[in-house]
């Protein structure tokens, strides 16, 4: 064999292995996090949402699902809902064009290129076309692993509700929102089946009847996911500004990040923009202060703050949540991240353990965590949730909070934060309460390293507080401006005291009182 056909059969092997790539794409998708985190909800949520923005690839997501379910081939990573045998499979649009255009092309492939969609062509046996809309296919049917044959059929909204109806689902995929009548008559489809159904959309309707059915009413079987353009790694980072500029203003927070447009419902009108902030080194002389949120079925959730004390700017710099966590599991997790930053916590946390008869805040101190001596309060006592909103909000505006911009757990609450009829929907805002504990006992928020920083500031006039003990000390709150002045000037105290001036104490020395 010549150089020649030696390089024309190295060039028909190439144009092979590019066939056999595009005529199984579903052996090369790789997921982001976000994608999987939507894929994995399916083993527990009857009722899935993926809110994202344009072109983040919510669709593709959905796509490569609808494929695993109807071939049977799933991944050896994949912790999602499993079909052992054929199914019976939906895939909705808008209309039969956009069907078309996004779920026909998606599983199956454009025209003229069949079998390079998300479904490998060796397992396609059948294509019947539609009527009405061109180059439209109604339905297909694939091979399953199991030896059944699966069938996939495409559907679309525009037709109403009615002509949804007669059919049992093993699945059903909603590819952008569907109004609330064709919602309900599709969650009919998969009941027969015990199946599922998973919807991907960007929220152009802003809180409409069915984006509010995930975010305003919890359920067991329902799941929601936002992914934004950030969570899309195949758009080049240097390219996201520009696109998300390109957008209508006030479509940019829908299109880029998934976010309802919530209008006067929405909690936090701000643009993420103006309060996040680049992750930087934390001064050692700032204060700290860490919020918890307890929590069970719905997750528990902690947040960390840094208080620039001469700026009076607070930057909320590490947060988590974690569902059916253990206080052990919680303690350690929290211990992680460093020890000698005092907790605030909510008042229920008072509430008692059944087993051991302690308080909640006490067990937690059992685990070494430095729990203030009471829950989270105003100064002037109140405990007002919509007072901590006003408070959050107008730090907002000033510009007083600040949030490290990879904080992608509490960007997603803040995005979907909203009230329905007046009320606050509690509801997937575990680390936004824990930032509320924190902010509203800042007063308390400690240095550390510092030489007693191991024992928390005192609320509410009680805990290891010396001048206390030595009876010179006010009962009752003190914010830390009284502190201050109070501790610089005292009129009296132990014979070792040794007062410091207000400048030492604001350079967190406060911390420091004995020698």
């Amino acid at each position: 064999m010549n150089e020649s056909e030696k390089l024309k059969e190295y060039h028909a092997t190439l144009a092979e292995l590019d066939k056999r790539k595009r005529e199984n794409a579903l052996a090369h998708y790789a997921p982001y996090g976000k994608q999987i985190e939507f894929h994995n909800l399916g083993a527990t949520k009857r009722e899935r949402l993926l809110l994202a923005g344009n072109q983040n690839g919510k669709s593709l997501c959905a796509s490569r699902e609808a494929a695993y379910h109807a071939t049977g081939t799933y991944p050896a990573w994949w912790k999602g809902r499993r079909f052992e045998s054929a199914t019976l499979g939906w895939a909705v649009g808008v209309t039969g064009e956009q069907t078309r255009d996004v779920c026909q092309r998606l599983l199956i492939g454009p025209l003229g290129a069949r079998g390079t969609g998300a479904i490998p062509k060796e397992f396609i046996t059948e294509e019947r076309l539609g009527r009405g809309v061109a180059d439209s296919v109604d339905t297909i049917t694939v091979r399953h692993v199991s030896g059944g044959i699966s069938t996939i059929q495409f559907k679309s909204y525009e037709k109403g509700a009615a002509k949804l109806a007669g059919a049992s689902c093993d699945w059903v995929w909603c590819d952008e929102e569907s109004p609330p009548e064709e919602y309900a008559e599709l969650l009919a489809r998969i009941t027969a089946r015990s199946g599922i159904i998973f919807s991907t959309l960007t929220p152009l309707l802003g809180m409409s009847r069915v984006v509010s059915r995930f975010l305003s009413e919890p359920s067991e079987s329902r799941g929601v996911v936002t992914m934004t353009i950030d969570d899309a790694l195949h758009i080049p980072a240097n390219e996201r500004e520009a696109i998300i500029e390109g957008f209508a203003e006030h479509e940019r927070e829908a299109r880029s990040k998934g976010t309802p447009m919530l209008g006067s419902g929405r909690i936090f009108p701000i643009a993420e923009a103006a309060i996040a902030c680049e992750p930087f080194p934390i001064p050692n002389h700032w204060p700290r202060i860490c919020g918890l949120d307890l929590g069970w079925e719905h997750p528990a959730a902690a947040s960390w703050l840094a208080w620039d004390r001469e700026a009076d700017i607070v930057y909320i710099t590490d947060c988590f949540k974690i569902s059916k966590a253990t206080i052990a599991t919680m303690a350690s997790a929290i211990r992680a991240r460093g020890t000698g930053v005092p907790i605030a916590y909510p008042h229920d946390s008072f509430s008692h353990d059944r087993t051991s008869g302690d308080t909640f805040a006490d067990l937690f101190r059992k685990e070494g965590l430095l729990m203030l001596d009471a829950h989270a309060t105003f100064e002037d006592g109140g405990i007002s949730v919509e007072a901590g909103l006003a408070m959050m909000l107008d730090r907002m505006h000033s510009g007083r909070l600040k949030v490290f911009n990879h904080l992608a757990d509490w960007f997603a609450e803040f995005r979907i934060y909203h009230r329905k009829d007046g009320r606050v929907v509690k509801q997937q805002d575990d680390i936004l309460s824990a930032t509320r504990y924190a902010l509203m006992m800042i007063r308390f928020a400690r240095v550390v390293g510092s030489r007693r920083s191991d024992q928390p500031m005192i609320a509410e006039g009680v805990g290891n507080d010396p001048f206390r003990e030595a009876g010179i000390r006010p009962t009752g709150p003190m914010s830390y401006e009284a502190m201050l002045k109070w501790r610089s000037t005292p009129p009296s105290g132990p014979k070792n005291y040794k007062p410091k001036t207000i400048q030492q104490l604001a350079e967190g020395i406060d911390n420091d009182i004995f020698e």
